[in-house]
Formats: structure tokens, sequence, C-alpha cells
């Protein structure tokens, strides 16, 4: 049952990947870069300092910093305790793919750490604005979307990695949010 999953998983990683153009790929390697994603961190800084003060915007720095901790951590937790090879570190698949970094990461890749630093921050927002800021869930979780499906166009991550990611910071996101908004209460913002 497991290996019929991750065949269909290969499958469908040569297939998404297989999609990708050099037309795109500039576009594909800008989202997945994080730096990138400043200005959208910059605007959720804004928009926590206008909605909660500095109080609830130092509530909001530290929850996230331990939200990215927790994910990005327990990322690395499940890639060495599970050992599964990225798609560009295993020959059965590398040799078929288009990898479109100059490099391919690390050798294990279940989780996408990219996914869930991404679909983290998202639901955190989501939760923290969704009666303040309007449209800005649709808005994070397309972003948490185009940064996750990156991780496939550029070679990196298997469909099942960036699932399972997604999750995973959607649920840390939404415990983190919950948490902050408990401070929240506790503080006075």
């Amino acid at each position: 049952m497991v290996e019929q999953l991750l065949q269909y998983d290969k499958e469908l990683f040569l297939f998404l990947n297989g999609l990708g153009t050099e037309t795109w790929d500039g576009f594909w390697m800008f989202m997945t870069t994080t730096r990138n994603s400043a200005p959208l961190y910059l605007l959720l800084l804004y928009l926590s300092y206008r909605t909660f003060g500095w109080k609830g915007t130092g509530i909001i720095l530290v929850s996230i910093a331990l939200l990215i901790t927790c994910t990005d951590q327990l990322s690395n937790f499940f890639k060495y305790g599970i050992g599964r090879l990225r798609p560009c570190h295993e020959p059965e698949v590398s040799s078929a793919m288009r990898l479109v970094k100059s490099y391919c990461g690390g050798q294990f890749g279940y989780f996408s750490a990219h996914a869930a630093n991404s679909f983290g921050p998202a639901i955190f927002f989501t939760v923290l604005f969704k009666k303040k800021v309007k449209y800005i869930s649709w808005f994070l979780l397309l972003w948490a979307c185009i940064v996750a499906y990156s991780r496939i166009y550029i070679g990196v991550h298997y469909p099942l990695d960036v699932i399972t990611g997604a999750l995973v910071g959607s649920l840390f996101g939404w415990l983190w949010a919950k948490l902050a908004i408990f401070a929240f209460q506790k503080t006075g913002v």
C-alpha cells in the first residue's frame, strides 16, 4: 500500500515537474526564494501594528518566530528520521525530471519546510485578520500554494512532501494563532 502510494507520488511529480518550461523558470525560482517574500512580511508587520499596536505586534513577532522554528525543526526531524530521498537525488527519477535550481539541496526531502513555513504564517495571519482585513486570507493562501508548488516545479520535492508540509504548517499556524490570541487576552491587547 505505502509503496504504491510512493509510486503514484513519483508519477505525479514527474507529470507536474514536466509541465515546466524555461519561460516560467525565472518566476518559479523567484517564488521559491524565501527572501523574496520580504515585502509580504513587511506588509503583514504593518497590518499587525495598525490592528494590534506595539504590544500585539511584539506578541505576533514572538509567535511567528516560534512557529517557524517549530515547523522548520520538525521538518528536519522528519527528513532525517524518514530518510526519503529528494527526487533530484533518486536515480530512477532524476534522469527523467527537470532540475531548475543549480543544486538539489539536502539529501532528504520529506516533508517540505518551504511548504510548512509558507502555510504556517498564512494560516496564522488568516486567523488573526479574518474579520479585520478583507480578502487577506485568499491572498495569503494563494501565496502559500504558489510557494509550495514551486518546490515541485523546480524539482526538489515530491507532491506528498509538499502536501504534508502544507498540512503541518497549517496545523501549527492555527495553533500559534490561538496561542497569540490567548496572549492578547492575557495582556489586554
